[in-house]
């Protein structure tokens, strides 16, 4: 080897060693994760928040060492939505959760490249937000907790803690999107059971619970089913307290309406399910895109029920459904 090549071989082995040191100094970009929440605020998170967070830790996740996370919280008000999702996609955030529809929708309006994983209760499929659950294309995927198609085990439920139940309240948001109305779905169940249904609307932001509650006694209801809705979530513990009140034995989508007083709750295993929502953020920081990633459906389910409001409204639960539940709170 002639002197020449020898020098020019040192320069550019010199040159590589420079470049590759450069390279391992500049730190590593952290991933930033935008989270929209229908429930709690920034000092209470909630179950669901602390259920993804754990999971994001077990799967070798610290914040602010190798993630960054950023919470928003609609605090019951529908119309902080677009503003809180445009927040999230100006700060550049690489991934985009959350478990409200019009959030997702929103998200979805508003960037084609970032990837969004949704954590629904409504069919994402017959409400357009994703081509197929198999393969979703487009940047939407995650979780359906396929919570208004256990209706029908609600009421089956209600029908068995309460004996010659006939008529059923459907609490609701009246400015709620129609896709994610829940009276229809509950309607055909229904039907089938010989209960008749009477809605319960109340409008933000300041709901009239208590004009809903009378206009179930007016109507003779004897059990109320509280449909699960970004408004109605940050009422859990009034629409419980005004249950006892009247006496009503009250079915909810959500365990956490029964931590907070409900009497039963029949749904998908939420704390499961933003544990699923966490495994979606790994797959995709590592890579994977969300429209190669098929959408999922719950495998564990829970009857929750709590006996201290059953004895507060005079309600014997059934050794039979006793037995059933996966949760009792006493």
């Amino acid at each position: 080897m002639s002197r020449r090549v020898l020098v020019l071989f040192c320069l550019l082995i010199t040159v590589l060693l420079i470049t590759g040191f450069a390279e391992a100094q500049q730190p590593k970009k952290v991933p930033r994760i935008g989270f929209v929440s229908g429930a709690g605020n920034a000092n209470n998170p909630g179950p669901n928040i602390e259920a993804f967070q754990r999971a994001l830790r077990d799967l070798g996740y610290i914040e602010e060492k190798n993630i960054l996370t950023e919470y928003r919280y609609m605090e019951g008000m529908m119309d902080r939505i677009p503003s809180l999702v445009a927040e999230l996609v100006q700060l550049k955030v690489d991934i985009l959760v959350s478990p409200v529809p019009s959030a997702i929708r929103a998200a979805k309006q508003a960037t084609k490249t970032i990837p969004i994983v949704m954590l629904i209760t409504t069919d994402p499929v017959a409400t357009g937000l994703i081509d197929s659950l198999a393969r979703p294309g487009g940047n939407v995927t995650g979780l359906t907790r396929l919570t208004r198609e256990l209706s029908g085990k609600r009421l089956e439920s209600l029908k068995e803690v309460v004996p010659g139940i006939s008529r059923v309240g459907v609490l609701d948001d009246a400015d709620a999107p129609v896709q994610t109305k829940g009276f229809k779905d509950y309607s055909a169940a229904a039907h089938a059971l010989k209960i008749r249904l009477q809605s319960l609307e109340v409008r933000g932001p300041n709901p009239d619970f208590e004009g809903a509650f009378q206009a179930a006694a007016k109507g003779r209801v004897s059990a109320l089913v509280t449909v699960r809705t970004p408004l109605l979530i940050g009422y859990r513990k009034q629409i419980a307290d005004l249950a006892i009140k009247n006496q009503l034995p009250s079915m909810s989508e959500g365990s956490d309406y029964v931590e907070a007083g409900g009497l039963m709750s029949y749904t998908a295993d939420d704390a499961e399910s933003f544990r699923r929502a966490a495994a979606f953020v790994d797959k995709i920081l590592k890579g994977a895109k969300p429209s190669d990633l098929p959408v999922e459906q719950p495998t564990k389910f829970e009857l929750v029920i709590n006996l201290k409001t059953a004895k507060q409204i005079g309600l014997t639960i059934p050794p039979s459904v006793l037995a059933r539940a996966d949760k009792v709170i006493k």
